[in-house]
Formats: C-alpha cells, sequence, structure tokens
C-alpha cells in the first residue's frame, strides 16, 4: 500500500500564503492556527456542535448549502458556511440519509420508509415502504446515481451480520433489491463516466468495485477495488474527486483517507480531530473544499478527553475538486 502523500496540497499553499500576507508584520505573531493545521494536512473546525451520529454529507451545489443528518436525534440539518449558521428539521423516526430534489424538497431514508420531505417545513410523504416487514432494520447510508435514482441499504439495529439489503428506489417509488446479505450499508459512488459503482459494507473493511451500466440500471462483475488496513479504522461514508479517486471517512481512525481504486492504495490521509469520522463532501463554489462530519459516541473517556470537538462539523483544503453529487429524480 502506498504511504501517505506529504506534499502541501497547491490550494492549502495558496490559502496559507495569502493568510500570511494578510497578517501583520511583526515577526513575533504566530503562524494562524489554521494555517499551521493546513501545513499538517489537518482537518480544522468549521463549525462547533454535539451530534450524537452526524452523518451523510451532501452538498448542495444549487443553494451553496451543505446539508447533514444527525440519525439518532433524528434530525436532518441545513449548513450554510458564508453565514457559519445550521438549522435542523425534525424526522419522525432515525434519518440514514437523503438527497436533495431541489431547493425545497428531498428524499429522505427514515427507519420505516422512503419519504419525500419538505425542507422548510420538515412535512413528509411515504414514496415507498420498502423493508416495513423488517422493523428490527433501519436505513442508513445511500446516494443518487447519475440518473437521480436513490440507491440506499439498511442494517440491523444490533449490526447483524448479512441481515441487511441495498435497493434501488426509481423517481416512481418503485424499491429494486440490488445486493442481499450486508451487513452494515455504507459510502456509495459512481465514476465520472457513469461506467462503474464503489460501494461499501463496512465491517468487510472492503470498498468493491461493480460494472455499472445506467442504462439499464444493472451492476455486475463485482470485486474488491481497496482492502482497508485494520490501523486505518473501518470506512464509512464516502465521496468520490475528479480524478475518480475515493475519500473516505474513517470510523476508529481520526482521519478521512483518499485511496486509488485502480491501485488499492493510500493517496493521502487528513487527520481530523474526531475520533469517529463518518462521512465527507466537497463543496464550496469551486468544490475544493472537504467538508467532514463525525460522531461523538462509541468513545472511552480518554477518547473523549482527547477529542472534545467530536461530533462538530470539519472541513480541508485537500488540493482536488470533487464532482456535483446527482439530485433525486421525481418522475
Amino acid at each position: 500500500m502506498a504511504k501517505s502523500s506529504k506534499v502541501i496540497p497547491y490550494f492549502a499553499l495558496l490559502l496559507i500564503t495569502l493568510m500570511l500576507i494578510n497578517c501583520k508584520s511583526d515577526k513575533k505573531k504566530a503562524m494562524p492556527e489554521e494555517a499551521v493545521n493546513m501545513l499538517k494536512n489537518q482537518a480544522v473546525l468549521e463549525y462547533e456542535i454535539k451530534p450524537q451520529l452526524g452523518e451523510g454529507s451532501f452538498w448542495n451545489y444549487k443553494t451553496q448549502e451543505l446539508y447533514w443528518i444527525d440519525i439518532l436525534s433524528n434530525e436532518l440539518h441545513i449548513y450554510n458556511p458564508k453565514t457559519k449558521t445550521d438549522r435542523f428539521l425534525s424526522t419522525p423516526s432515525n434519518i440514514g440519509t437523503f438527497v436533495p430534489i431541489d431547493a425545497n424538497k428531498a428524499v429522505v431514508a427514515l427507519q420505516d420508509g422512503i419519504y419525500i420531505i419538505d425542507t422548510n417545513s420538515g412535512e413528509t410523504t411515504l414514496l415507498s415502504d420498502v423493508e416495513r416487514d423488517i422493523p428490527s432494520n433501519r436505513f442508513n447510508d445511500g446516494k443518487c446515481d447519475p440518473s437521480g435514482r436513490f440507491w440506499v441499504g439498511s442494517m440491523a439495529y444490533d449490526q447483524a451480520p448479512k441481515a441487511a439489503n441495498l435497493y434501488m428506489i426509481d423517481g416512481t417509488g418503485e424499491a429494486t433489491l440490488k445486493l442481499d446479505s450486508v451487513t452494515i450499508s455504507n459510502g456509495i459512488v459512481w465514476t465520472k463516466d457513469k461506467s462503474t459503482m464503489y460501494y461499501i459494507d463496512t465491517p468487510t473493511s472492503e470498498i468493491k468495485a461493480f460494472d455499472y451500466d445506467d442504462a439499464s440500471r444493472a451492476i455486475s462483475n463485482m470485486r474488491v477495488a481497496i482492502k482497508v488496513s485494520d490501523t486505518l479504522g473501518f470506512p464509512d461514508g464516502m465521496a468520490i474527486d475528479e480524478h475518480d479517486q475515493l475519500w473516505v471517512g474513517m470510523w476508529n481512525g481520526n482521519a478521512v483517507v483518499c485511496f486509488d481504486p485502480k491501485t488499492g492504495g493510500v493517496v493521502s490521509k487528513i487527520e481530523v480531530p474526531a475520533h469517529n469520522v463518518t462521512s465527507c463532501a466537497f463543496g464550496g463554489k469551486d468544490l475544493d473544499t472537504l467538508f467532514i462530519t463525525s460522531a461523538s459516541i462509541d468513545m472511552t473517556d480518554d477518547e473523549k478527553a482527547k477529542y472534545p470537538l467530536a461530533g462538530s462539523l470539519f472541513k480541508a483544503v485537500p488540493g482536488v475538486k470533487g464532482v456535483n453529487n446527482s439530485f433525486f429524480k421525481i418522475e
């Protein structure tokens, strides 16, 4: 496995330079803390908050806002990085993930089904009651494919092995089973040319690749693209950049790790001041900022003392740009 890159990303260098130019010429004045952290390839605090299980980051490029969730508190959050303000909508049950439809609506995966939610009022309307007969499960992570169909996976509340599934929900609400025998369904992304889908079932410590046919909605030729070392933590949520490299939040790993799916190696690693890093999304006007969610649960007393900001939102400037995520399309 390749070693983490030690090269300072170009954009981070540019940002650091601008920070230093804006400083007074007092030689005794210390370099800004944010600049120091970027030199060390570390994420910095974006917004301090204490969710139990922050997850599901999604950059809404149309509104320039970061959508994210607190699963166990039943909350869909909408964060504006320009004004540093965050608002949330309460959901009727645990929220596993969501994807915007437009500025006023989103599709959300709740404990008992897939719903459309009004992002102003919080009102929900049932779209699909798939897994209604499996009350021991809840929905977890998911995203939309290049044509705007919602791929969403489940997990058992007790994390029972192979008790969950991955589904595709189309714009009419029809659900199609895509994978069974899943344990904790997590990150899912597609390449720019729409030919490959990458998918994470967290306890396997693998990122699997599938041949993907956008027209037929079919996946095939499952293989392991990346075997994640135990020393890095467990792979959770995932984003893909303009070069089709994978950025993965590491549960129990204090970091976001960039993997090259062509070689299976580590390209770079961004240290995050939180023990359980859950998801990431490229955002900002130029998609060059990586927003990162984290959790405040499943930590020892020593870890809580070491990571007092756990659960907060963080950001980094990794030196590459992301791509716009697909919105859900209602038919």
